[in-house]
């Protein structure tokens, strides 16, 4: 099941970055994607149903897509839900809750939402996620640390909304090799009630998939109505294993390069002493 990631919808143009890593999608083109979609016969569902269909509880097989924005930007509540509700779909957001306030604040130079337009938004069926507090490099983190951005965050949402929290999104690139860590936070998520969530590892989501960290396909201005098709179609779900793979070779390469380097000032210390 193809779960899209966006960011920001606006007219912003994103310069200096390459097409893979770019975020902003404008609104002809969103609005085109949408059109893709309901073109080809997609039904839109929440992270809820994904995990009932992949784990067989539920058998309609309408086609269904989740449509995700990371990061809470104000965008979404001017120019993104004015055309998703247009073509009768449902969204999930995901909020970084230190950057959602009662008056706008900003992350990454944008204006994010007001904790007034998560309430409106809510009542039109967008479904809020946490994306933790303040969008940091969860690995880097201590136990205890990470443990307190995913549970403050789930409160905060709670306490703002009145609705539970089920949804996380994994921030900045997920670290799909280190088996240790994800076993930790997989630990952390279920303790503080999280039911299922989303990451950046490219792909459609199977019955394969870890509830917790779903995969998504990243899309942005540069999805033209061909690309965005054949990513609903899984033309890109090779590319989990890429990632995989680079992910493992840049870690077999960095530790390497730190055993080289712990046996250099043992090389110098016996040259000097020859």
């Amino acid at each position: 099941m193809p779960i899209l990631m966006y960011h920001s919808v606006s007219k912003e143009e994103e310069s200096g970055l390459r097409g893979y890593y770019q975020t902003v999608t404008s609104p002809p083109v969103f609005s085109e994607h949408l059109r893709c979609l309901q073109a080809n016969g997609y039904q839109s569902c929440s992270l809820d149903e994904v995990v009932d269909r992949l784990e067989e509880k539920c058998r309609d097989e309408t086609k269904r897509v989740v449509i995700t924005f990371d990061d809470g930007y104000a965008d979404f509540y001017r120019r993104a839900f004015p055309l998703i509700n247009q073509y009768g779909y449902s969204a999930t957001v995901f909020l970084p809750t230190g950057y959602i306030g009662d008056r706008p604040m900003q992350f990454k130079y944008r204006d994010c939402l007001t904790w007034s337009e998560v309430r409106e938004l809510q009542k039109h069926g967008v479904v809020f996620g946490s994306h933790t507090v303040s969008h940091p490099q969860l690995r880097e983190l201590s136990a205890e640390a990470v443990e307190k951005e995913i549970v403050r965050s789930k409160l905060t949402i709670e306490d703002k909304t009145g609705c539970a929290v089920k949804s996380f999104a994994y921030p900045f690139a997920f670290p799909q090799t280190d088996r240790g860590f994800i076993r930790q936070l997989r630990e952390s998520l279920l303790k503080a009630g999280y039911e299922n969530g989303v990451c950046t590892i490219v792909g459609r989501a199977c019955r394969r998939s870890d509830r917790l960290f779903l995969e998504r396909l990243p899309i942005n201005s540069l999805d033209d109505r061909r690309l965005f098709a054949a990513k609903l179609a899984g033309a890109y779900d090779w590319m989990r294993v890429a990632q995989y793979l680079k992910k493992s070779w840049g870690n077999r390469t960095a530790k390497l390069r730190g055993d080289l380097e712990e046996d250099l000032p043992l090389s110098r210390s016996a040259q000097c002493k020859c």
